[in-house]
C-alpha cells in the first residue's frame, strides 16, 4: 500500500483564517483553524466532523521557533529548528514519549523528509505544483497522519515567522538608518 497524500496551502497561517487540508482528489480531509489569543498562537487540527485531532501552540514568550503539538490537552511532540546544520537545514521533533523524529531538507522550499533514524514517515514536497502554492505532504503506512501533517504545518508556521521577522528587522533597519532603501524597493 502506498502513502496518502495530503495537499496544503502553503503558509496557510500569515493571513490567519481557517483553510481546509486536501486528499489528491480535491475532497477536504481535514479543517485548520488558527487563532491568536493573548500571549499564543493555536491552530486545530479538525476531521470534517469538527473533531479536533491536533493542536499546535506556540507561547509567544518563549522561543519564536519552538511549536508544540497537543492531542487531548497534552503536549504529545514539540518541534524545534537545529541552530547550526552545516549542508541541510534540520528540526528536531521531541516525542512526549521519549522519542525523537527528525525533519530534514529545504524548509524554505518546502522539500524535506520527516524521518525515524534512516526510516522515513512522511515527505513534504512542492514541487509538484507549477504555481508553489501549495505543497504536498505524502504520509507513509503507518504512520500517525494527523501528527506527520501537524508536524509539517509547524515548519509552514515556523518558516513564516522566521520571514515575518526578518522583513520585521529590515524595516527597523530602514527606519534607524534612513540612507538604506526600505525592503521592496
Amino acid at each position: 500500500m502506498g502513502s496518502m497524500r495530503y495537499l496544503v496551502q502553503e503558509r496557510i497561517f500569515s493571513s490567519g483564517g481557517n483553510f481546509s487540508v486536501s486528499d489528491e482528489q480535491g475532497n477536504q480531509v481535514y479543517f485548520i483553524s488558527g487563532q491568536t489569543m493573548g500571549l499564543s498562537q493555536t491552530f486545530e487540527l479538525q476531521d470534517k466532523s469538527g473533531a479536533i485531532l491536533a493542536s499546535i501552540r506556540k507561547e509567544r514568550w518563549t522561543s519564536r521557533d519552538t511549536m508544540d503539538i497537543q492531542r487531548d490537552g497534552a503536549v504529545i511532540a514539540t518541534v524545534q529548528p537545529v541552530v547550526f546544520s552545516p549542508v541541510h537545514h534540520r528540526s528536531v521533533i521531541k516525542l512526549a514519549g521519549g522519542g525523537e523524529l527528525e525533519a530534514i531538507g529545504n524548509f524554505l522550499e518546502r522539500e524535506f523528509e520527516i524521518r525515524s533514524g534512516d526510516a522515513v514517515l512522511a515527505k513534504i514536497s512542492r514541487s509538484l505544483f507549477q504555481l508553489h502554492d501549495r505543497y504536498a505532504v505524502d504520509v507513509y503506512p503507518g504512520q500517525d497522519d494527523a501528527l506527520m501533517l501537524a508536524i509539517a504545518i509547524s515548519m509552514d508556521r515556523i518558516e513564516a515567522d522566521k520571514i515575518e521577522a526578518d522583513k520585521e528587522a529590515e524595516r527597523e533597519a530602514a527606519r534607524d538608518h534612513p540612507f538604506i532603501p526600505p525592503p521592496g524597493r
